[in-house]
């Protein structure tokens, strides 16, 4: 009888400490957000795309805007990008390089381009839309692939939100978008909060 009550004494504190875990860990889903926001929870983001591995790369383009990572483009959209006059006239702005520069920098985007990605959602990006396929330089926001995972978000959220202000500005909604975690779980659009589609 004294082993059979030791038995059970020993699988109730089990069952009670299993529910006590089970209430820690499914306690509520602003919990998470906010963990998620803050970079805490149990289960760490991994990268969507590869991040940015190439400090040339991210000194010149980063010091104007967020440093796109490679794997958001295919490798003849970023040598359009990466051309002289494209560079010259680069969406409104002069971006010029010496040709050192360009080089380097063109060589790294296209070998690191969405065609040439492991990761399935740079694989995405490699098909453009069909709106990418005029004479404008090419647009990540204008791939089909961010197209469709933006279409429910209304624009008076971003285009009409001065704190984002275009569907370019990836790292004002999403907050790891700088080491390629593009997670929609951990979107927060300045002004509205999270964004659940």
């Amino acid at each position: 009888m004294r082993t059979s009550t030791k038995t059970i004494a020993i699988l109730a504190i089990a069952l009670l400490s299993l529910g006590a875990v089970g209430l820690a860990v499914g306690d509520s889903d602003d919990d998470d957000h906010e963990k998620h926001e803050k970079g805490g929870g149990w289960v760490k983001s991994r990268p969507d795309v590869a991040p940015v591995a190439n400090a040339t790369y991210s000194q010149e383009c980063g010091s104007c805007h967020l440093a796109y990572q490679p794997g958001l483009l295919p490798a003849l959209d970023w040598a359009r990008i990466m051309g002289p006059d494209a560079l010259a006239d680069h969406y409104g702005d002069d971006a010029s390089l010496s040709d050192a520069l360009r080089g380097e920098i063109a060589s790294y985007l296209v070998a690191n381009s969405a065609d040439q990605g492991t990761s399935s959602r740079s694989r995405a990006f490699a098909f453009v839309g069909e709106a990418a396929a005029d004479a404008a330089l090419p647009r990540i926001t204008r791939t089909r692939y961010f197209v469709n995972k933006h279409d429910e978000v209304p624009a008076r959220l971003v285009t009409g939100n001065p704190e984002v202000g275009s569907f370019s500005q990836c790292n004002s909604c999403h907050r790891g978008a700088d080491k390629g975690i593009y997670n929609e779980d951990q979107v927060s659009i300045p002004g509205h909060g999270r964004w659940d589609d």
